[in-house]
């Protein structure tokens, strides 16, 4: 596969595709901290062939163009899947979650290509920048955090990757928006209650991870009034938030998920999403309540909630579901479509 037939899908791919809903997997502060070094060779592969993958296979064939911190290098898909799925999701997660992340990845880094890239690195189709494209760690990393189970952990990611070699996502011909959170609160949210677009295939559908699979699937956090009051008007400098505290707070509209779409905080509509962004919240799935001296909120979940739940796909793979099955139920009424033949197709 060559890097000019992407080029000449640019445009086929704008004039048929619904926008981008947001630039990285939704700027959702989901992801861990980005890799920060060129990708090696393990012991025991080639540094021809450092994924192991069949050298005609899709991952290994087609290349992108990877920023790397200030770093651009033109590197094999696979190469990339391997670090980026090892750092978006643990790897001690059952081999299906792990091969329903490659395939959530090789979708969305397959889009951002067709889409142009993105204007904070015009120089490469993908970063290892959390905040604007996917978390990504090194082989060197990987063996500094993981330690004597890298060997173990590093064949468990390189089977996720090259068992679904060249397999993608697409919705209607085109590749699926296939963004992914940690864990949900019970359901999964849709994405117009996120972003500005709702997309038909990314809809609340129960999520089955709990409390006991999810570590701070719970969490609480405590504001005192003046904090409160200082954070609001910084943003919302019309909210009125004199007397007492108890009256702070109004109606809250909650989404179709139970999640808050807005809540009234001193007279003003609050969206939900800028409530967790004011105060580090983990989700939106969020409870208030006004004690004597504070604003707790108690939060479950983590992350915008929408696609895929990690934590819920691994709960799915434990009860044996298949990575097929568990893509097709976070993404309903998209197909699992082959890469090669889809950018050939459209080439066509």
């Amino acid at each position: 596969m060559k890097r000019t037939t992407i080029i000449s899908l640019v445009l086929v791919f704008l004039a048929v595709s619904v926008p981008l809903l947001v630039s990285s997997f939704a700027g959702s502060g989901d992801k861990k901290e980005a890799g920060a070094q060129q990708s090696g060779a393990p012991s025991g592969v080639s540094a021809e062939n450092a994924s192991g993958t069949e050298a005609d296979g899709f991952d290994m064939s087609f290349s992108i163009k990877f920023k790397n911190g200030s770093d651009v290098s033109e590197i094999p898909m696979a190469d990339y899947l391997i670090g980026a799925v090892a750092a978006e999701m643990p790897a001690s997660f059952e081999i299906g979650a792990l091969q329903a992340q490659a395939v959530a990845l090789r979708t969305y880094t397959l889009q951002k290509i067709l889409a142009g890239g993105s204007d904070a690195h015009p120089d490469a189709d993908i970063c290892s920048d959390s905040a604007c494209c996917a978390a990504w760690r090194s082989v060197e990393q990987l063996e500094e955090n993981w330690g004597t189970d890298f060997d173990a952990y590093y064949e468990k990611i390189r089977q996720a990757v090259t068992s679904t070699d060249g397999v993608c996502i697409t919705y209607e011909g085109q590749p699926a928006q296939a963004v992914f959170h940690s864990s949900s609160a019970g359901m999964t949210e849709e994405s117009g209650a996120v972003w500005s677009a709702s997309l038909p295939y990314l809809v609340p559908v129960e999520s089955p991870e709990d409390e006991q699979q999810v570590p701070n699937y719970v969490s609480h956090v405590s504001v005192s009034f003046d904090d409160f009051r200082e954070t609001v008007k910084e943003q919302y400098p019309e909210a009125a938030l004199e007397g007492d505290p108890e009256d702070w707070i109004g109606d809250v509209v909650l989404t179709g998920s139970g999640r808050i779409d807005h809540v009234a905080i001193g007279g003003v509509q609050v969206p939900g999403t800028s409530l967790r962004s004011m105060f580090g919240l983990r989700s939106t799935a969020v409870q208030i309540d006004i004690t004597d001296s504070s604003v707790e909120f108690t939060v479950t979940g983590y992350g915008h909630g929408v696609g895929m739940s990690q934590y819920g796909a691994n709960a799915m793979a434990e009860k044996g579901s298949s990575w097929q099955e568990i893509l097709l139920w976070y993404y309903p009424g998209t197909e699992l479509s082959d890469a090669d033949s889809f950018v050939n197709q459209a080439e066509g």
